[in-house]
């Protein structure tokens, strides 16, 4: 199933998108990745335009459907002896190069371009591929502010998991403003592979 993204389904999100966008021009200091470095070790936030959005502990559910894609890509690209590489959290990613003011940490990402994982300490621009799997707490950030700031990237891939309703939203951002929406019922084929490959979450029903 898909719908495309302006004539139905986005403009649900605009006033949230509004309220992000007047909170960044409301904030009076903005943090860089300098200062997101000197917070204590255990407190979990990412960096969006200068802020600092805090990270909830994940459910069980969460970690598993994360580990589970994770390892069918891993598994997928090795089989296939791809050039590309899949990360899992807590992996750090700078999505513009000149611009420290913004650093992620996706559940899941597939990165093709080798000189996006020369810096020792995080990846340096947009990935080709990023899954969040929502929780009670980040449904408006994954599905507002992130998607917006992962399309300014050029990923050319977003899916966004819902593990209470068990459907998959996929943003095909290279080829088109199409949306599809699939079941975990479904096998999920991944648009930067050409839909050869497909991931399997049936076990999450």
């Amino acid at each position: 199933m898909r719908y495309n993204d302006v004539d139905s389904g986005e403009p649900l999100f605009a006033r949230q998108e509004q309220i992000y966008k007047e909170s960044l021009l409301n904030e009076k200091e903005k943090h860089t990745i300098a200062d997101l470095e000197k917070l204590p070790e255990d407190r979990r936030v990412e960096l969006v335009d200068g802020v600092f959005y805090d990270m909830a502990e994940p459910l069980i559910i969460h970690q598993n459907i994360v580990g589970e894609i994770f390892a069918q890509f891993r598994n997928h690209i090795k089989e296939k002896m791809g050039k590309c590489r899949p990360y899992v959290a807590p992996v750090g990613v700078q999505l513009f190069a000149d611009d420290d003011r913004t650093l992620v940490e996706p559940d899941v990402f597939v990165v093709c371009d080798p000189d996006k994982q020369n810096n020792p300490k995080r990846i340096i621009g947009g990935p080709d591929l990023v899954v969040e799997v929502l929780s009670p707490s980040n449904k408006k950030y994954d599905m507002v502010i992130k998607k917006q700031m992962y399309s300014e990237a050029k990923v050319r891939e977003y899916w966004i998991v819902d593990p209470e309703a068990h459907y998959v939203f996929v943003y095909d951002f290279e080829n088109s403003n199409i949306t599809y929406i699939y079941t975990f019922d479904d096998p999920i084929p991944v648009k930067i592979y050409d839909n050869d490959f497909s991931i399997d979450l049936t076990e999450f029903m």
